[in-house]
């Protein structure tokens, strides 16, 4: 009878602790159910593409269209305000956005922003296309630089016609007015928020992206010819920053910037030339000559004034070693300036952008007269000057570069290669006594070294 009640009582304490346990069960996934909800929320990559349109530009969407798809996100934003760019660099852009796996949704914003001419062409490729209020688009007609006209006048017609055949060929695959899309080209059609959405241009006006992502939550997309429900509603946002990488090549593929870059460079090489010893004006202007060409290589040129461009740099480099006191010195100088005027052949870009192109060119042409007028006047000086190669020895003297055995001292304010007499190094700074001359070589001594050896 006590073992029937103890298996009982036993019995009893097996029924509750399994019901403890599906309890606890239940609370766990009671409690999961939140989680996991929030695991599910659907994920957004924004984009921001601001000011000009460049191939940092590009190499951001690029990269950025990747993480996206790599993250599976439902969505990405390329976010516009832009008043245009380069040609090159746009056709990257709407070729990445093209082959994109997963919707990408254009967004003119904020409030005031624009998408002018290639800003344009990005809006228009979008899956889905939007406009913050008081935002416009349009004004694509490609334009070109004249160098003896203000301002800047429309492209050749071949140009024209090339891209507005390629605008109404992206209104056609997103299925937007592809008449409207080519006026934005031939006629510089501009449009506001209100009247491209009336006319088909964009589907969505939306005051932030939040409203957007509302907006667009259930709308139906073809994603490489399948269709594919946006869900988009209350979605994560991740905002992607630019890399160094990209912000250096933005830096150096905008004209303006290049072009200072490549003045620079010149400049301080014609400087290392006409001073040898220095180091510094050498360095930097092979620096600034190498980001100069790299950017030049990365947009559309006048081969013309690329020529244009090397024979000011001769001319330059013939005004130091020959007395014509300025004559082709002026000649490099107007060839370098008419160089970079007619060198970019960008029509996407603004015409505002000309406008300034011009005052850097002409700012560039500005510095090269001083630097010329300084180096002219120098090489007047030195030619006035009494020669001292005559008789040179037990002439005093600064190492500018140290001796080791070779390297250069300044004496009577010229800079002469030197060799420390007894193969010792003398470091930068020192004092020394010319103990012979050997054609344009100094052999020197040390004069410190010199007095205690006495």
């Amino acid at each position: 009878m006590l073992k029937v009640q103890y298996s009982l009582s036993e019995h009893r304490f097996r029924i509750r602790e399994v019901f403890f346990i599906i309890f606890a069960l239940l609370l766990l996934v009671s409690g999961s159910v939140p989680l996991h909800a929030a695991e599910e929320r659907p994920l957004v990559y924004i984009l921001e593409v601001e000011k000009t349109v460049t191939f940092g530009t590009a190499r951001y969407i690029e990269r950025g269209l990747k993480e996206a798809q790599s993250n599976q996100a439902d969505a990405c934003i390329i976010s516009l305000n832009t008043p245009g760019g380069l040609v090159d660099a746009t056709l990257e852009i709407i070729q990445d956005m093209s082959a994109a796996k997963i919707p990408v949704i254009t967004y003119v914003n904020p409030e005031g922003g624009i998408a002018a001419s290639a800003g344009t062409f990005i809006l228009l490729n979008g899956h889905i296309a939007a406009m913050s209020p008081g935002t416009t688009c349009g004004a694509a007609m490609p334009i070109t630089i004249s160098p003896t006209e203000e301002g800047s006048q429309a492209a050749d017609q071949k140009t024209i016609n090339f891209l507005a055949g390629h605008m109404k060929s992206i209104a056609e695959q997103r299925g937007r007015p592809t008449d409207l899309a080519g006026q934005f080209v031939t006629d510089n059609l501009v449009l506001n928020n209100r009247e491209a959405l009336a006319k088909g241009v964009i589907d969505y006006v939306a005051a932030d992206k939040e409203e957007l992502l509302n907006k667009t939550h259930n709308t139906t997309v073809m994603i490489n010819g399948q269709k594919l429900i946006l869900r988009t509603a209350g979605a994560q946002m991740v905002t992607v920053p630019k890399n160094t990488s990209e912000k250096v090549i933005n830096l150096i593929s905008d004209p303006n910037l290049s072009m200072i870059f490549l003045m620079i460079g010149i400049i301080g090489l014609l400087i290392g030339f006409y001073s040898p010893g220095f180091l510094l004006p050498e360095t930097i202007g092979a620096i600034c000559l190498i980001l100069g060409l790299s950017g030049m290589g990365l947009f559309q040129g006048n081969l013309t004034a690329g020529l244009l461009i090397l024979l000011g740099i001769g001319l330059l480099v013939a005004e130091l070693l020959t007395p014509t006191f300025g004559i082709l010195g002026i000649g490099g100088v107007v060839s370098i300036v008419m160089g970079i005027l007619l060198f970019p052949k960008e029509p996407l870009m603004p015409e505002r952008w000309f406008t300034a192109f011009k005052f850097t060119a002409l700012g560039v042409g500005l510095v090269g007269a001083v630097f010329l007028l300084i180096a002219t006047l120098g090489i007047a000086k030195l030619r006035g000057r009494k020669p001292s190669q005559g008789n040179m020895e037990s002439l005093e003297g600064v190492v500018t570069a140290e001796l080791n055995p070779r390297g250069f001292i300044r004496i009577c304010g010229e800079i002469w290669q030197a060799e420390a007499q007894n193969g010792n190094t003398v470091k930068e700074g020192e004092l020394v006594r010319v103990v012979q001359r050997k054609g344009l070589l100094l052999l020197v001594e040390a004069i410190n070294q010199n007095e205690n050896g006495g």
